[in-house]
């Protein structure tokens, strides 16, 4: 639109760019913007300026701006005019007011419009904690992210013309810059949709690309259908199954959530199985053993697609792979043990001291045994005699016990375990 600096000279009116800060005489008029005040850099906008009576001129004001940002005068008398911005810029960003003059005199100043481009930083991300699926009069947490450092971001909800909430930054342990939203109590009878943006303080109207929108799904309205894996939950690692939707209840589709994700893994017509029930056949995998897999199903009809059903009960896939996962811990302790074969030399010396024992201990007993053959012996033997029999019987046993140390010594050195 032009922009006007100087004073208007009309036949009957003369308008000086003062004017529009005098207090006007005239109800205010009301002012607005189509397709809204969120505008795309580069798209168009209109904005509207309506008063409640017959107007022979309308100004558009900008706030910080000298003068007339623009003025309209209708072809003929009327209460409603129209200024155009056919490419959006960030010039066109900021807070604008709009007036009517009468020959009566001047109106007040319209409520201020506030006109934000966007478009000029990456896109954060928007997601619902726990889920986007909420009970009928329930509470969630929506969460704007991004690894922009922006001071500020801003939640919309659509349909609605001024922004929802707008929260300060923070940045948490993860590294990324978010915003945390309460919603809630979350009815049937609208639709929650939603989008967010990030922006900085200096830049306050000149906001990112908006985020993909997110759409709260209301649950509770019918009963929960049944979710079983076909042929069983049991799954090998990399195996694949398919999970069964199932309900009495005539729902048009079905939809499997997996637990811990932000949107609806899958959403499939409903068919009628020739026993009556209707059901979706939901192919899932390959299946790995890193992840948890828990899911859960609704049902909904074509009509009211935002109001699903009550929650089917978990199913959660059992992957048989998971077990044979060697973890971190074990690997470890493993790889020590092959690296680093144990020591049993301290083993094999207490065996020695121990087998000593056990000889000088037979070594006494011999000694009491010549005694008592001397006692109770018809044939007197010398005393060389005694000794030489007591040092063949002590040699027998200490050969035996030598030969036995030996092979468990060998047992020892050969095997990975101590015995």
């Amino acid at each position: 639109g032009a922009i006007l600096s100087q004073g208007l000279s009309l036949p009957g009116l003369s308008v000086e760019p003062r004017t529009q800060v005098q207090a006007g005489t005239l109800p205010k008029p009301s002012i607005w913007a189509e397709p809204g005040s969120v505008v795309l850099r580069g798209s168009a906008v209109t904005i509207w300026c309506q008063g409640i009576l017959e107007a022979q001129v309308f100004f558009l004001v900008k706030e910080e701006h000298s003068g007339f940002w623009d003025v309209h005068f209708p072809k003929k008398p009327g209460n409603t005019a129209k200024f155009s911005i056919t490419h959006m810029t960030d010039r066109h960003a900021g807070r604008y007011h709009c007036s009517y003059r009468r020959p009566a005199g001047l109106s007040e100043r319209s409520d201020p419009l506030e006109l934000v481009v966007t478009g000029f930083h990456g896109k954060p991300q928007l997601s619902a904690l726990p889920s986007p699926v909420v009970t009928s009069g329930g509470k969630v947490t929506l969460q704007c992210a991004s690894w922009e450092k922006f001071d500020r971001f801003v939640l919309r909800k659509e349909g609605e013309p001024r922004p929802s909430s707008t929260l300060d930054s923070q940045r948490p342990t993860s590294g990324q810059f978010q915003a945390l939203f309460p919603v809630g109590p979350v009815t049937p009878n609208v639709r929650w949709t939603f989008r967010c943006y990030g922006y900085f303080s200096k830049t306050p109207q000149m906001w990112s690309y908006p985020s993909k929108p997110l759409e709260l799904l209301v649950s509770g309205f019918h009963g929960k259908p049944t979710l079983s894996a076909l042929p069983n939950p049991m799954v090998s690692s990399g195996g694949k199954v398919t999970l069964q939707c199932a309900s009495w209840v005539g729902f048009h589709r079905f939809v499997l959530m997996k637990e811990g994700e932000p949107r609806p893994t899958w959403t499939l017509d409903s068919q009628r199985r020739t026993s009556g029930q209707f059901q979706a056949l939901f192919p899932v995998g390959p299946v790995t053993p890193r992840l948890r897999w828990t899911f859960r199903c609704y049902g909904y009809f074509r009509n009211t697609p935002h109001m699903w059903s009550l929650s089917s009960d978990p199913l959660e896939l059992l992957v048989s792979g998971a077990a044979d996962t060697i973890s971190p811990s074990q690997n470890k302790s493993d790889h020590n043990t092959a690296s680093h074969p144990k020591d049993y030399t301290v083993q094999n010396l207490i065996r020695m001291v121990m087998a000593g024992l056990i000889l000088v201990v037979l070594g006494i007993l011999c000694i009491q045994e010549v005694n008592s053959r001397e006692n109770n012996a018809t044939i007197r033997m010398t005393e060389s005699g005694k000794h030489i029999l007591c040092a063949q019987e002590f040699l027998e046993e200490y050969v035996r016990h030598v030969l036995w140390e030996l092979s468990t010594f060998h047992v020892a050195q050969t095997s990975p375990h101590p015995l």
